[in-house]
């Protein structure tokens, strides 16, 4: 069984705009150290960049766009682009896990609600075993919800797809 660190939509754009994302510093700081320990561990990790069109908060181009600089990509690491919330649709993700021998992905990111749940749920389908980061993803507040109360729901409904781990409890086991 081989590993991979998969962060999710992590830009720049969602700590630019008012009010920004949940918790968002505190979110990068979990993503710092997980992505230092995978990458000590051999682990693969790779980056979902999420392509907005013209005037969308995560326009293809802007500054906005970018992965937020405090978690930004090594050389090295994968960076897969896409304009669904899905991962996996239209993308390059699973012909890459594949070409890697990936069959467990540690996932975290944002948007809770939209990207990751999507996320999570088709790789679960693609038969890959999961690791939910439960302290590595977030939100915003909606019209019923708190984004705290969102995290915690979600977090609560990725155990049905994968195991549920604070960052400080996931195991980087490299290739075996």
């Amino acid at each position: 069984m081989k590993q991979a660190l998969l962060i999710v939509d992590v830009q720049h754009g969602m700590f630019r705009i008012d009010p920004p994302v949940y918790q968002g510093d505190r979110v990068i700081a979990v993503l710092q150290k997980l992505i230092h320990r995978a990458r000590e561990a051999g682990v693969d990790v790779i980056y979902v960049q999420h392509n907005g069109g013209p005037g969308h908060l995560l326009e293809l181009g802007k500054p906005e766009w970018k992965i937020h600089p405090g978690i930004a990509p090594q050389p090295g690491d994968l960076v897969v682009e896409k304009r669904r919330p899905d991962s996996f649709f239209q993308t390059v993700l699973e012909e890459e896990l594949q070409k890697r021998g990936v069959t467990h992905l540690v996932i975290g990111g944002m948007q809770t609600e939209f990207c990751v749940d999507t996320t999570v749920r088709r790789a679960f389908s693609q038969g890959y075993d999961l690791t939910f980061v439960a302290d590595g993803h977030s939100t915003w507040d909606n019209e019923w919800l708190t984004a705290q109360q969102i995290i915690d729901h979600h977090s609560d409904i990725m155990t049905r797809f994968a195991d549920v781990k604070r960052a400080e409890e996931i195991v980087f086991f490299g290739k075996e």
